[in-house]
């Protein structure tokens, strides 16, 4: 059914979204995403179709355009099927992490697109930066969910892997009946993702700050767990008492310790923790509390852990977790697993250039006036929606199945001793990252387009040898 450039166990990777789209509409995903893994470079659409070859080739370009701008294709229909090869790879509790990113565009007619605040460029909130500073960078603002999946070869570490988004519009760039905010976007995510999990399976949700509110907390499934930070002046209670006579029962006990309060508690001892941290040995010392949240998490007894520096370079943090049952060393070394998604981040706008595509912008029409110049975004009504949505999509798609098909088909240690040959001054490393899954899928798709060349196949060349040096300079 596919080009036979295209490696026969990315194939069959690609055949599971069939009921994702018509026949023409997978032929397109499947030549995109090819192309868009196989990309050097600057990441434009029309750049993925000159990579795709032969079968972008075999079709006018304006069909794989239409396929992003008027595909009637479902993004979380996308997502469902990432979710599902996924879960093949995943533990039984699966780890699902929520953050926002922010993708940098230029040119106002673009949807979707507007001011944001910039965490990156920043240092307001950061400690001993002097005077804080925001900085605001102009582009699309996505709330993205990441599966973390874990390492066949270290499974202590894991990848995150994004397949679920939503896009972020301003209150002032949006109608009030459409607005909604980053948090009720998550807290979408979560329910859609929780019908998607068997039931006989715990579905564990890690954010940060933005997202440990009750906007996202309460409410949450039987079988969802949601573990992030605690402000540190948190009003906590204890559990209600029994009901003695008239009125309604009680919601909430007797006030407890702040984390802040507790911190400070010079009669409450710490413990001292050893743990493995973002892959460091990390001694900490910690104090825990059972308590209620009631701001956030309602009624519902979360578990309460202050940790602190003993050597003094970071402040006292305060994190919490809605399943009381769990432990501190499992709460911190969870929680720990969210930085996965700034990595997956950086991976996918500096080796996959997410940020690169500028479809989603809008022309007016041949022989039409030119409308009068207002500051700000200009985007035309909802034209090129579909474009900035299908394009996101498609991208945390081809990320994906980079990592999947390496977990199925790669060969770590082969490529590890690859690197070692070709940069010596590697001399640590031990494990493959995200750009050696990439070089390797690369070379795969080289060789299958070798193979169908019936003029390269009469050279006796091993091309396994010198495809290295070639990539270099492709």
């Amino acid at each position: 059914m596919f080009d036979a450039t295209i490696p026969l166990t990315l194939q069959c990777l690609l055949q599971t979204f069939d009921p994702c789209f018509t026949k023409p509409g997978l032929q397109n995903f499947a030549t995109l995403i090819t192309g868009w893994i196989f990309c050097p470079g600057r990441h434009s659409i029309s750049r993925l179709i000159q990579a795709a070859g032969s079968p972008a080739k075999k079709k006018h370009h304006s069909s794989l355009y239409r396929f992003l701008t008027q595909g009637a294709w479902k993004i979380d229909s996308v997502a469902k099927m990432l979710f599902l090869l996924l879960l093949q790879l995943l533990p039984e509790e699966i780890t699902v992490i929520i953050d926002d990113t922010l993708c940098t565009k230029s040119g106002p007619h673009i949807f979707g697109a507007a001011m944001h605040f910039d965490a990156l460029a920043s240092t307001y909130g950061r400690k001993g930066q002097g005077s804080a500073k925001k900085y605001f960078a102009f582009g699309h603002n996505w709330v993205v969910a990441a599966l973390w999946l874990p390492l066949p070869w270290n499974s202590a570490r894991g990848l995150a892997v994004p397949f679920m988004i939503r896009l972020y519009c301003g209150r002032k760039r949006c109608p009030v009946p459409v607005y909604r905010k980053r948090t009720q976007m998550a807290a979408e995510i979560i329910q859609i993702v929780a019908s998607w999990t068997p039931q006989n399976r715990r579905l564990h949700v890690l954010a940060d700050g933005e997202y440990a509110c009750r906007t996202v907390v309460r409410g949450l499934p039987d079988h969802v767990v949601f573990t992030g930070p605690m402000v540190m002046d948190a009003a906590l209670y204890d559990l209600p008492g029994t009901k003695r006579g008239r009125g309604r029962p009680r919601k909430k006990g007797n006030r407890m310790k702040s984390p802040q309060a507790l911190s400070d508690s010079a009669s409450i001892p710490w413990k001292e923790l050893t743990l493995i941290i973002y892959g460091n040995q990390v001694t900490l010392l910690v104090k825990t509390q059972k308590c209620l949240w009631y701001t956030v998490a309602g009624g519902q007894r979360v578990t309460m852990v202050v940790t602190r520096d003993p050597a003094g370079r970071f402040s006292d943090r305060a994190f919490f977790s809605t399943d009381d049952q769990l432990s501190e060393e499992d709460l911190l070394t969870r929680f720990a697993r969210r930085w996965e998604i700034e990595v997956a981040f950086r991976n996918a706008k500096q080796d996959m250039g997410i940020e690169d595509p500028q479809n989603g912008w809008w022309r007016r029409l041949a022989g039409g006036t030119r409308p009068e110049k207002q500051p700000g975004p200009n985007p035309h009504e909802s034209k090129g929606e579909l474009a900035v949505n299908h394009t996101l999509a498609l991208a945390f798609a081809a990320y994906a199945l980079v990592v999947i098909w390496y977990l199925r088909h790669g060969k770590p240690d082969e490529d590890v001793l690859r690197v070692k040959e070709e940069a010596p001054w590697y001399r640590h490393k031990a494990r493959p990252s995200f750009s050696d899954m990439l070089a390797a899928l690369r070379r795969r798709i080289w060789k299958s387009r070798f193979s169908a060349d019936p003029n390269l196949n009469r050279l006796r060349i091993n091309y396994s040898a010198i495809l290295p040096n070639w990539l270099l300079v492709a």
